[in-house]
């Protein structure tokens, strides 16, 4: 419950005072106007909690109204940054609203405001935390996809621009400069694409090598309980000897759990309830947070093909010299500081720390291969 805090003094207050609180309200009102938009989009569970912050929200929004009292005047607009949240969340509803909200909730003032209880300040803070929960959770079903698009996208911006840039540098015509990107784009693209498809099929084939097999369960009712079979199984997955044969006694005493349990894989699982090691084992997505082998092939042949075909551009319109490789240039620097930027947003992090980073990383790269290409082309000339 929040409590209006008492005003250390009878005065009435302030304008600045009064333009704050009411910045607050509409602030309130429109991150509520937010999460019950993601809500709409969203069952179950999912749609119970955003609505739960929704009401929270409500409940600060009660609050200030309080202060307020008859000063509450013309609904405020709030700011842009929440308007653009429920911008999003009207037309995406995606996982990056609920990274944003992850750090608007972060950010709140209300540990250091006066006039904001202590109650509203914890909330906001547990907020923030219920919402990282939730987007997690959209982060790992995008994990395996994104991983390969932006990599994918980062490469085809930075290594077809170094190549560009390279080649470029030791004076060869712009058709020459032109063929090379566009061969650099295909190239890679082909070979991002079927790298990420041998990775990720590997990388899943061999977690399914670990998968108990589902119809182990069936040889347990025949099982001799006196040589106990089952408890080498339990013993091989890291339980203790002691453990192992109590776990294999509870299953032979009773056997209508035996469905499930040959699905304990490490001793960590032990504790967890049958239907629910049931559940997760049959639904075969275990390995959603990887991927497909395709989605990750087709998402980085695609994004490294976009990027790549960035700094070919201004070829591709006919410029050459110095204007193809500056426009080049800008264009693949605001590219790599979006990519930045959306890792920033997904991660929770910082958006222009990432950006910065990104668009480092990547003008380095591009200018060695610029200055070699510039000595190469000396040497020869």
């Amino acid at each position: 419950m929040t409590s209006t805090p008492e005003r250390p003094s009878p005065t009435p207050p302030t304008p600045a005072e009064l333009r704050r609180w009411r910045q607050y309200l509409a602030d309130e009102r429109a991150e509520a106007r937010v999460y019950r938009e993601l809500a709409q989009r969203k069952t179950g569970s999912e749609r119970e909690i955003l609505d739960a912050l929704a009401d929270a929200e409500g409940r600060h929004e009660e609050h200030w109204l309080e202060l307020l009292g008859d000063d509450v005047g013309k609904p405020r607009r709030a700011d842009l940054r929440t308007r653009l949240l429920a911008v999003f969340a009207r037309r995406f509803g995606s996982v990056f609203v609920l990274a944003l909200m992850q750090r608007a909730e972060a950010r709140s003032p209300y540990e250091t405001d006066v006039d904001a209880t202590a109650a509203m300040a914890a909330d906001e803070r547990i907020h923030g935390e219920v919402v990282r929960s939730l987007a997690a959770r959209g982060r790992g079903r995008l994990s395996g996809t994104f991983r390969a698009a932006v990599f994918g996208a980062n490469d085809g911006l930075v290594s077809n621009l170094a190549l560009v840039l390279g080649i470029g540098a030791t004076g060869v015509s712009s058709t020459v400069v032109l063929a090379t990107g566009v061969a650099g784009l295909l190239a890679g693209a082909l070979s991002m694409g079927a790298g990420e498809f041998v990775s990720v099929r590997s990388q899943r084939e061999l977690l399914a090598a670990s998968t108990p097999d589902p119809d182990a369960h069936t040889a347990v009712p025949k099982l001799d309980v006196d040589a106990n079979e089952l408890a080498l199984v339990y013993r091989a997955r890291g339980m203790s000897s002691v453990d192992a044969a109590a776990k294999a006694a509870d299953v032979f005493g009773g056997l209508s759990t035996t469905t499930s349990a040959i699905r304990i894989q490490r001793a960590g699982d032990a504790g967890v309830t049958a239907p629910t090691i049931t559940g997760g084992a049959t639904d075969g997505d275990e390995h959603e947070e990887i991927g497909t082998a395709w989605q990750a092939a087709i998402s980085s042949f695609c994004f490294f093909a976009s990027g790549a075909i960035i700094p070919v551009l201004p070829y591709l319109f006919g410029l050459s010299g110095i204007v193809a490789v500056l426009i080049a240039s800008v264009l693949v620097g605001l590219a790599l500081l979006g990519t930045g930027a959306v890792v920033g947003l997904l991660s929770g992090g910082p958006p222009l720390r990432r950006a910065l980073r990104q668009l480092a990383i990547g003008f380095g790269a591009a200018a060695v291969t610029y200055v070699l290409g510039l000595a190469f082309g000396a040497t020869q000339s």
